[in-house]
């Protein structure tokens, strides 16, 4: 039976920060909210978590997890970012966006798209991502929270528990989250490129005629 913390969605608890960082690290599969909406995440590199997250969400070997980073200095560990790129990071981030990048020897190979070496990466917003961020110190391997079957994400912390407390080790819940996930934007081939529309808005990266 997974826990269930209540966290302050402006001024989370370090106590309960820290338990839940003491669960990731021990190999544990958390819901946890961010700027867009819930997810699921596990501990860098931990392939039997990242398993059940796959077998959870009935995920191939081909879906892309996100590396959630707590800074832009933590995602340039496993991104390659030149000049353009990081004006273009450092305008919208942290944010509900997702980049798409060329990936450094730090990523496990597990999350590489399987013929190009690139990661999805992102920096929320969200208070309680950021504080589970820095007592971790390092990213949290992720995906959104919608379950096989559903449309949208789910957004209700107690339908979450309702539906996944006897399937992940913990669900944080930091009050009602959003319905739409990031907005996918790819920084690989020069020009910004709109892969997905979500909650974040894709009119800076459209490439003006």
């Amino acid at each position: 039976m997974g826990q269930f913390f209540q966290i302050h969605a402006e001024n989370p608890q370090a106590r309960l920060v820290k338990q839940a960082v003491d669960i990731i690290r021990a190999g544990g599969v958390v819901v946890y909210p961010t700027d867009s909406s819930y997810a699921l995440g596990c501990k860098l590199g931990d392939k039997a978590a990242l398993d059940r997250i796959r077998h959870l969400r009935r995920l191939d070997d081909k879906h892309n997890f996100t590396l959630v980073c707590r800074d832009l200095s933590q995602l340039g560990e496993y991104a390659k970012v030149d000049t353009s790129a990081f004006r273009l990071l450092k305008a919208h981030t942290p944010g509900p966006y997702t980049f798409i990048l060329d990936a450094t020897r730090e990523v496990p190979r597990m999350l590489l798209h399987p013929k190009r070496r690139t990661i999805g990466l992102r920096v929320p917003a969200n208070p309680i991502a950021q504080a589970l961020l820095a007592e971790l110190g390092e990213p949290l391997m992720s995906v959104t929270l919608i379950l096989p079957g559903d449309q949208e994400a789910l957004n209700d912390p107690y339908e979450i528990r309702e539906r996944l407390e006897k399937l992940v080790d913990l669900i944080i819940d930091g009050g009602y989250g959003g319905l739409e996930p990031s907005t996918v934007v790819s920084l690989v081939d020069g020009d910004p490129q709109v892969l997905r529309e979500g909650c974040g808005d894709p009119q800076p990266f459209r490439v003006q005629a």
